[in-house]
Formats: C-alpha cells, structure tokens, sequence
C-alpha cells in the first residue's frame, strides 16, 4: 500500500504537467507581483521606471517558464505517456456509450 502513495513532489510534479498553462500564469503573476514589491523598495527610481523593470522582470520569467513547458511537452511527446492518457480518456467507448 506505501508503494502506491505518491510523494507530494512526484503529485506536484504531474500537476504541474496536466496544467501547464496555469502554472506559466501563476508564475507570471508571482514574479510581476514580486518584482513590484522588489522594485518599491528602491527610493531612487521613478514610478514608471518601477513599473516597466517590473514587466520586464516578469516577462523574462513566462519566456523561461515557457520554455520550460515546452520542454516538458516534448518529452511527453517522445515517452509516448500522453498519447496512451488520451487514448484512453477519449477512445474508450464502453464507458460512454452513444445515444442513437
């Protein structure tokens, strides 16, 4: 029975996996968020300039996050793992039978 229990890692992970695009998001938000507070901090800047370091800060960050997940898709891709996901999510039809 301990050898079915997932480590919160290996859940995280698969998460992360099936939901890609959300967690580009949310990392986009947590770094705009954060360099925001990072960029407040310094007294000597202007508002606007604040403003656009922290876009800049948060766009490098979706780049490399996206990449990332590229990354990810195309090893998915190559295992074969989604494919055999899918087929059976969507091609089984005794467990969703038509109705005529």
């Amino acid at each position: 029975m301990a050898e079915n229990k997932k480590s919160s890692v290996e859940s995280m992970r698969e998460w992360v996996v099936d939901h890609k695009l959300r967690t580009v998001g949310c990392l986009w938000l947590g770094g705009l968020a954060s360099s925001f507070a990072y960029n407040w901090s310094q007294p000597n800047m202007k508002t606007s300039v604040k403003i656009i370091h922290a876009r800049l800060h948060a766009q490098a960050l979706t780049l490399a996050a996206l990449a990332g997940a590229a990354v990810v898709e195309y090893y998915d891709h190559r295992s074969g793992a989604k494919e055999d996901k899918y087929a059976k999510q969507f091609f089984t039809m005794d467990t969703h039978p038509q109705k005529d």
